[in-house]
């Protein structure tokens, strides 16, 4: 496919996938259900286009691959042993099942994987060598881990899941152990690390779909949480979070760096 067409693809999709999120707050019940399904589709699509566009049908087909492939490993073993995330189980709310995992999860994984990858290159573009390399995936893993003090408060909340022993937890932030976030952090840097090493060197070109991807998850999660989900402890905690490397990014972006 063109990379004209790509790009256009990416850019459609990435913009679909921010205005169904948008409608989050004024929907319930099952136009709820199928629109945040719906949304995570849209949004892993609008990455594995931004990636074929910038390394063709091998980056494309890695991405998923290895963000959605081991991402959906770390489900299926969290499912059954309790280990990295706690023990869990999901309700059965969110469609198809591989592995007894919904395959919106896997492709959750990838929606943030890719763009998180994007960015921790980006901050780490004037450094060489293996600091590189580790700047960028610390960076990437970071966004991907952070993103999650806004995801699992959020789907808990709706039923999608729940945990069998939700202590201890964050303050004001029930129903999640801490040993959840730290399982984030360390699937996080198994998924970047291999996605770093999978798709090829970034060239010179528009960061547009990483960064509408990726800021508007930092930017929408804050405000939806702060105001429409009146969760503004959560709002606190991502917001301050996922910031501290979303905000470089997006101003590096803003100023030609």
């Amino acid at each position: 496919m063109p990379s004209t067409l790509l790009r256009t693809l990416s850019g459609a999709l990435a913009g679909g996938a921010v205005l169904t999120q948008v409608a989050h707050p004024l929907l319930r019940g099952e136009r709820l259900r199928r629109t945040t399904i719906g949304s995570v589709v849209a949004f892993s699509a609008a990455a594995v286009a931004d990636a074929a566009r910038r390394g063709g049908a091998r980056s494309a087909l890695g991405t998923l691959a290895v963000a959605g492939g081991l991402g959906l490993v770390a489900e299926a073993v969290g499912t059954r042993t309790g280990r990295p995330f706690g023990r869990y189980r999901y309700a059965g709310t969110l469609g198809l099942q591989v592995l007894d995992v919904p395959v919106v999860v896997p492709l959750a994984w990838t929606m943030v994987a890719h763009p998180s990858v994007r960015l921790g290159r980006h901050l780490s573009r004037g450094l060489t060598g293996r600091t590189r390399d580790v700047a960028a995936v610390a960076a990437a893993a970071w966004t991907l881990a952070s993103w999650d003090l806004f995801l699992d408060p959020q789907m808990t909340a709706a039923g999608h899941w729940s945990f069998a022993r939700p202590h201890p937890h964050l303050p004001g932030v029930p129903g999640i152990p801490l040993s959840n976030y730290g399982g984030w952090l360390l699937t996080a840097l198994a998924i970047c690390s291999a996605l770093h090493l999978t798709l090829p060197p970034d060239r010179d070109e528009p960061q547009t779909v990483p960064a509408t991807l990726i800021g508007w998850t930092w930017l929408g999660s804050t405000l939806g949480n702060a105001v429409f989900f009146r969760r503004p402890v959560v709002a606190a905690y991502g917001g301050a979070a996922m910031g501290l490397t979303v905000l470089p990014y997006l101003r590096s972006l803003a100023r030609g760096r």
